[in-house]
């Protein structure tokens, strides 16, 4: 591959903007204070009101007899101990209807008007998931979804710091408080840690990779995004950009490929020697999915009839950018201020043109670009008029959760409870929850073009 000179370098990543050492607070404490305030509204609102709701509207349609905490991975729990036990095969439909009555109480057989279509939860991850978490199945499943909640919000706290470390930026411990309360009480994470979502560990290995990758770890780093593939959908936007990445300079960063290939194919390859049919297995129940789940965020937020028709163009359009995006930036170097942005921006564009509309707890993607935003908005609000209405509506986007949920649950008190839990008003934290990957990858967006743009 050509390299860029030397002499070029600097021409290329001037551009970027200049993250600034720390976002400063005029008064740190009180920050603190006020993000422990709304963080403990947050919780009580998530936990004491709305699961509750959304379990007793669940029995009233007879799915309330099965697991409600923990039901993103008991698929996976059970059909690791059924695997281990009964060497049955995950995908098959008698594994769908034992995951269903774990679930609900109950297999959906179609009696119920209501009920979601027959192959509603079947196990959709790749066969390798059953591999890497076979040891938990040696454990009932009540505790393992406590162990695994605690888990995985310890892992989501440390992602902070190792997002920052492959940003090369550090924050003061009341910034880092802060970012911790708050990315804890978001309904994104809120709504991860109780259903136990892998997407969370996902998230934590994207730091920890991009951090090794950083600090020049490359087969380290390799090796750990190649777990990230237990959810592709989450992670393979970025993989494609960083083999493109890699191979661009071979010699430099081959290391990256090693680790990430070596790892992909033993896990692949094991599966295989488990499942030998795992792969079209696995497939076919992807092909299923669109049946009952929602489409891409993108698709979603234009509404039942636009959707349709302006979704798939509109996904096709956006993947094409992000794909000349790969190659235009397959030079730089991952610690510079440019990789990151190129990184925050193609995990963004993920998030609105591959994830479910519905898996907000995927949305843990968004968090090196949150943070990426932080530390350069000021200098690229200055540079444009415009650009700071777009960052205004982002962060308005961002924490209207947090700005309404003390009001709601103060309403509680005036309102009766026909008024209290009407849509109109209980479900204000999470009105804006779908705006915000459109919100991050607005303002991401923006910022990549005009420094592009300035080259």
């Amino acid at each position: 591959m050509h390299l860029l000179p030397v002499t070029i370098l600097p021409r290329v990543l001037t551009p970027f903007p200049r993250m600034s050492e720390s976002p400063i607070f005029t008064r740190p404490r009180l920050a603190v204070l006020l993000a422990l305030l709304v963080a403990a509204g947050m919780g009580y609102y998530h936990v004491g009101l709305l699961l509750p709701r959304s379990m007793e509207r669940a029995a009233a349609r007879g799915l309330g007899g099965g697991y409600s905490f923990g039901n993103d991975f008991y698929p996976i729990w059970l059909t690791s101990r059924e695997a281990l036990v009964r060497h049955q095969n995950p995908y098959a439909p008698e594994t769908t209807r034992e995951i269903q009555t774990g679930l609900f109480g109950r297999p959906l057989d179609g009696r119920s008007a209501a009920d979601p279509p027959r192959d509603y939860r079947a196990f959709a991850y790749p066969a390798y998931v059953d591999l890497l978490f076979w040891p938990l199945t040696l454990l009932p499943f009540p505790l393992v979804r406590v162990g695994l909640a605690v888990a995985l919000g310890i892992l989501t706290v440390f992602s902070i710091p190792l997002w920052l470390q492959a940003l090369g930026r550090r924050a003061s411990r009341s910034l880092l408080a802060l970012l911790i309360l708050l990315t804890l009480s978001s309904y994104a994470v809120l709504e991860g840690l109780f259903a136990v979502q892998p997407g969370l560990l996902v998230g934590f290995l994207l730091a920890a990779s991009f951090a090794a990758l950083a600090r020049g770890r490359l087969f380290f780093a390799g090796s750990l995004f190649a777990f990230t593939l237990v959810k592709p959908q989450m992670s393979t936007v970025v993989a494609v950009y960083l083999l493109v990445w890699s191979f661009s300079r071979w010699h430099e960063r081959r290391g990256f490929a090693y680790g990430f290939f070596a790892w992909s194919a033993a896990l692949g390859g094991f599966s295989l020697l488990v499942w030998p049919h795992w792969i079209p297995q696995w497939l076919r129940v992807l092909s299923g999915y669109g049946a009952y789940a929602p489409p891409p965020l993108i698709t979603y937020s234009l509404g039942p009839r636009l959707g349709p028709l302006l979704g798939p163009f509109l996904i096709a359009a956006l993947l094409a950018i992000a794909a000349v995006l790969m190659w235009r930036m397959r030079n730089i170097p991952a610690a510079s201020p440019s990789f990151l942005l190129t990184v925050s921006l193609l995990l963004a564009l993920t998030s609105i043109t591959l994830l479910p509309g519905q898996a907000v707890y995927d949305h843990i993607v968004l968090l090196s670009g949150i943070l990426v935003i932080l530390w350069t908005w000021r200098d690229v609000v200055l540079s444009s008029r415009a650009f700071a209405v777009v960052l205004a509506a982002a962060a308005l986007a961002l924490f209207w959760q947090w700005i309404v949920v003390l009001p709601l649950l103060a309403s509680k008190v005036f309102l009766s409870s026909a008024q209290f839990y009407s849509a109109s008003v209980f479900l204000l934290p999470l009105r804006a929850a779908a705006s915000v990957p459109l919100a991050v990858s607005a303002v991401l967006g923006y910022t990549m073009w005009n420094a592009m743009r300035e080259r």
